[in-house]
């Protein structure tokens, strides 16, 4: 038997980190919502006791280093089935970007062998096992458009999704270490995006006012370090997107666009000095 799951790319429509805390992680607030651009995980159960992970991309890991290994590792040693489980990961979505895909990949591996082996895990309990892994997957576990605060463990749906629109995702040619940006910011000197205003737009279905209010308090930060992270940015803008703003801690910007062509305007443009471009649609579970 096989379970195939999609990993959905993650986007922050408003990023805001309120304050260091006593364990050394810092207090967020932000707006997250998915789009259709997505990785693809087959899982197949095996009658040895392994995980063995197979990809497309030779830059990942397939050991224990790999959050999908850690995921079925975690659900192996808490719900104790004893089959193994091989997983098949094509991978469309880039790596190191602010998108989410290692997390993505991990909250896809939760959801299938939560079915593969049918242990009948809420998304509750899968997401409060996922943290130790990475604070992204409990987000991605919902996939959809949510308040997720704390150090991204506490996911809150919100009853609408974000408004229907076009999303352009250019990723330049750097990684950023999203650790390394959170030791290196002053939270004192960030600017504070208006996450409520943010959830009382889309929960008013108001893009227009969603809009207005898009921000991410680490864009500074990684913006000075990176300044072709900005300088996308400001191109999304001056080709005509409604609005931009990086998403995690970067290095790719998302642009809105409400009309689809405008958006291909804005993609065409971008690809001139960009390799990776792609042209997506909001996705709304």
């Amino acid at each position: 038997m096989e379970i195939i799951e999609k990993a959905p790319a993650k986007i922050n429509l408003g990023l805001d980190v309120l304050y260091k805390r006593d364990d050394g992680y810092h207090e967020l607030e932000m707006i997250m919502a998915s789009v259709d651009l997505s990785d693809r995980l087959i899982l197949t159960a095996i009658p040895t006791d392994d995980i063995i992970i197979k990809t497309d991309n030779g830059f990942l890991p397939v050991d224990r280093k790999n959050n999908i290994y850690q995921a079925i590792d975690i659900m192996k040693k808490t719900y104790g089935f004893t089959q193994g489980v091989e997983v098949n990961l094509k991978k469309n979505l880039p790596v190191a970007a602010g998108l989410g895909g290692g997390s993505s990949d991990a909250a896809a591996a939760f959801r299938g062998v939560n079915r593969l082996f049918n242990l009948g895990a809420t998304l509750e309990e899968m997401a409060k096992l996922s943290v130790p892994i990475g604070t992204d997957i409990p987000y991605c576990l919902y996939g959809q458009t949510a308040l997720v605060t704390g150090v991204g463990d506490r996911v809150t749906p919100l009853s609408h999704p974000m408004p229907q629109c076009w999303i352009v995702l250019v990723k330049p040619k750097i990684s950023v270490s999203t650790p390394r940006v959170f030791s290196k910011i002053q939270v004192d000197s960030l600017s504070h995006p208006n996450i409520k205003a943010i959830y009382h737009a889309i929960e008013n279905q108001d893009y227009q006012e969603m809009i207005q209010h898009l921000g991410n308090s680490l864009e500074s930060y990684t913006m000075e370090v990176f300044p072709i992270v900005k300088y996308v940015k400001n191109k999304m803008l001056e080709f005509g997107a409604d609005a931009a703003v990086m998403s995690g801690s970067g290095p790719t910007v998302l642009a809105l666009c409400k009309k689809r062509s405008r958006a291909v305007h804005v993609a065409n443009a971008l690809k001139g000095f960009c390799d990776e471009v792609y042209l997506v649609r909001t996705l709304n579970r």
